[in-house]
């Protein structure tokens, strides 16, 4: 039997997020799988939401970028039942400034039981489990 994920409260969004060093492999991951991510509604962090909309042409939302406040917004679209899965491209060998934002919003995507990938493997097999 297989399962298919669904995200939370049935809800069709997903944020897209990357360090600045995996912005690329994002805006990469988002253009192979565009047909994909076009079912959904689409939100994302400052410069990573751009330029997911200006290079790949897709209808994202545009939020703050992840230290101004980004985070923290999607962190609570997760506390209030808004978000069903958060793509998140860290980047493991480079610190990071606003580390507690970070590790608020990855806390919340657990303790919420959030649909979450922190890598392009898993985004791409939870991408393909998502009921559409």
């Amino acid at each position: 039997m297989t399962h298919k994920a669904t995200p939370t409260g049935g809800d069709r969004s997903i944020a897209l997020v990357a360090h600045d060093q995996m912005k690329d492999r994002m805006v990469e991951w988002a253009g192979a799988n565009a047909d994909i991510l076009r079912e959904f509604e689409l939100f994302g962090t400052g410069t990573t939401g751009g330029r997911i909309a200006d290079e790949v042409n897709l209808p994202i939302t545009r939020l703050k970028s992840g230290p101004l406040g980004g985070d923290a917004q999607i962190g609570a679209m997760i506390a209030e039942g808004r978000l069903g899965t958060l793509i998140f491209f860290t980047d493991p060998l480079s610190a990071l400034p606003h580390d507690v934002d970070v590790k608020s919003l990855l806390r919340l995507a657990t303790l919420y039981n959030t649909v979450l990938a922190i890598n392009e493997a898993t985004a791409s097999a939870i991408l393909s489990s998502l009921d559409r």
